[in-house]
């Protein structure tokens, strides 16, 4: 069965619409993987994959382990590896999914059970258009400095990632000889961690440079003008800004209809939300890492 596939926005993102009855299941996995290699983004849609136990069964075919992400609520019936996307209805800002800890998935699945009536869209951006769209001296400073991110992990939280039976043992194991990462242990078992990571990264899919992290959405929502660079100078309003100025032209976004399922490369692409009033929409997400 070959996959026919439509050109969604501008930056090689593609639209698989369902041909004829098949069931999403039967889609051939190694085509699906060549094309998620190039594009980036891949949108499924007329699957009608409104199932959570349908959408994980589809990325399972794609993924070694799962991850999670410590705000969302679990869905029943997945192992807590399908997750409610229930984080307020505000416009949400560019980001990687865990691009602020060493735990970063590779892809991040939705499906859209209910769009909004108005607003919600998905957004994502290129970030390999985004590195290239920054003046040369913004480009070299993210080339040769790291970002600072630090945070406080309760056990609930750490547990997310290294799944519900894990032990303090477990997370300093998982966390020992990890690079850029420096961590404290309190008495309650909470972690206080560290992170040193690269703004500019290689892609995993074709080797090429994207600005690809979680530095505006972090600097707005959590750390502010307490986020810096790993020599301590501080990334400013003025930076922030004028990433978001280069950004604001690469803005690319996911119309939702229901049924919908998204499969988007964490490494490559940024993504966020508009903002939205209906309280009945219901996007589902799971993080992965593949295993391809």
């Amino acid at each position: 069965m070959a996959i026919v596939t439509e050109p969604l926005g501008r930056c090689g993102a593609k639209l698989i619409r369902r041909q004829r009855r098949e069931d999403i299941l039967e889609l051939p996995t190694a085509e699906i993987q060549d094309l998620f290699k190039q594009a980036g983004v891949l949108i499924f849609r007329g699957f009608d994959v409104r199932n959570p136990g349908l959408m994980k069964a589809f990325a399972d075919r794609f993924s070694s382990k799962f991850n999670r992400d410590r705000l969302r609520p679990p869905v029943e019936g997945t192992d807590g590896l399908v997750q409610l996307v229930t984080e307020g209805m505000g416009y949400v800002e560019p980001h990687c999914e865990q691009a602020n800890s060493p735990f970063r998935p590779d892809a991040v699945w939705f499906c859209c059970a209910r769009p909004a009536n108005e607003g919600g869209e998905t957004l994502y951006w290129d970030g390999a258009r985004v590195l290239a769209a920054l003046r040369p001296e913004l480009k070299q400073l993210f080339r040769t400095k790291k970002l600072r991110f630090f945070q406080c992990y309760s056990p609930e939280k750490w547990r997310l990632f290294l799944g519900r039976g894990s032990t303090i043992e477990d997370a300093l194991h998982a966390l020992e000889g990890r690079e850029g990462v420096s961590y404290h242990v309190r008495s309650d078992q909470s972690i206080y961690l560290e992170y040193l990571c690269r703004a500019v990264v290689r892609t995993k899919y074709g080797d090429q440079e994207a600005f690809s992290n979680s530095l505006v959405s972090e600097w707005h929502n959590t750390l502010g003008e307490l986020m810096s660079f790993d020599d301590g100078e501080p990334i400013t309003a003025d930076i922030i800004e004028e990433i978001r100025r280069a950004m604001q032209g690469l803005t690319e976004e996911i119309s939702w209809q229901p049924g919908d399922l998204a499969f988007i490369d964490n490494w490559r692409f940024l993504h966020g939300r508009n903002s939205f009033k209906d309280k009945e929409r219901q996007i589902f997400s799971s993080l992965s890492f593949l295993n391809f």
